[in-house]
């Protein structure tokens, strides 16, 4: 039997060739390193569940993000846990509120490196859950004022984009009118416009310090098996105002991500939550998979589906392995 006039092999032949035609370009560029802010000095606290990650006094921070930054991850993700919650999560809007201690660091530290601000309240309040409660569930309406005021707090302290995640119908226009109001019209805002119910937060949580007290998220955030519904959501956030949306989680949630890119344009973001995270190193631990490998496999199927933007725990060691590969 003939063989056909293609032959796809000839294009893989070595790692010349197969460079020169890849479809999807992974880059450090693509990267946002989350981090997790405490009071303190000197804290460098491992979150048992995500190895190699921390909660970090803002000192033991501002060292992470150079370190982060001098391997070319270009953003962060900026979570607080207070030193004390309440029932509002009013505490995230002190001056001296951590996010905020965090912001002028890294600012004067780095001021190269761009910082955003995750917007949600249930790191900060008592029972954990991303709103103001009225009649024990979370009020969607009376939750949006202090969102915004969160917001324009970070935004003062120096953040370059915020990106709210609680799922409040009507979030992202009250945090772009207050932002506008006040002289930041210039500050992008990223929505996490579908973020889904999912079990892959779990070590989140324990980094956080953000489980809820009762009842779940369900009435708020969305139902895994709905695509349409997250069409819906990331239109009605770009009408608001958002100038990123984001698809949370990312690898169950690839075919989202890609319908996304293809009926929206503009920038797309993906997160690689904690529970992806932990995973592969569970594996890795146990000697299952190569880490590396699946590291890289999993973030570029990631921007294959469409994301341009990748908020990651592997961004650091990503980020290292690439420039690697480049020098």
């Amino acid at each position: 039997m003939a063989f056909p006039v293609h032959r796809g092999r000839r294009l893989r032949r070595n790692p010349a060739i197969r460079a020169m035609v890849r479809e999807t370009v992974l880059r450090r560029e693509d990267f946002i390193l989350p981090l997790f802010a405490v009071h303190g000095k000197n804290v460098r606290r491992e979150i048992s569940s995500m190895p190699g990650n921390y909660q970090l006094s803002v000192d033991e921070l501002v060292r992470e993000a150079e370190g982060a930054y001098a391997l070319g991850v270009p953003a962060l993700l900026l979570f607080g846990i207070p030193d004390r919650k309440d029932p509002l999560g009013e505490v995230s809007l002190r001056e001296d509120g951590i996010v905020q201690q965090a912001l002028r660091a890294l600012k004067k530290a780095l001021p190269g490196l761009y910082l955003i601000t995750d917007v949600c309240l249930c790191e900060y309040t008592d029972h954990g859950h991303c709103g103001k409660i009225v009649d024990g569930d979370v009020d969607n309406d009376a939750t949006l004022e202090i969102l915004a005021a969160q917001a324009l707090s970070y935004a003062r302290a120096g953040a370059d984009m915020v990106a709210p995640s609680d799922m409040m119908d009507g979030r992202v226009g009250a945090i772009r009118s207050v932002l506008d109001a006040n002289g930041f019209s210039a500050l992008p805002v990223m929505s996490y416009a579908a973020k889904y119910s999912s079990c892959f937060y779990g070590p989140f949580r324990e980094a956080a310090e953000s489980a809820p007290a009762f009842g779940d998220r369900r009435t708020y955030q969305m139902d895994p098996p709905n695509i349409r519904e997250a069409l819906r959501e990331v239109a009605l956030d770009i009408e608001e105002g958002a100038d990123v949306v984001m698809v949370k989680p990312a690898l169950s949630y690839l075919d989202v991500i890609c319908r996304v890119r293809q009926s929206f344009r503009v920038p797309v973001a993906a997160y690689n939550v904690s529970g992806e995270f932990s995973m592969l190193k569970a594996a890795e631990k146990l000697g299952w998979i190569d880490g590396e490998r699946a590291m890289l496999e999993v973030l570029t199927s990631i921007k294959r589906a469409g994301a341009d933007l990748i908020i990651t725990y592997f961004a650091r060691e990503a980020a290292k392995l690439l420039g690697e590969e480049r020098a």
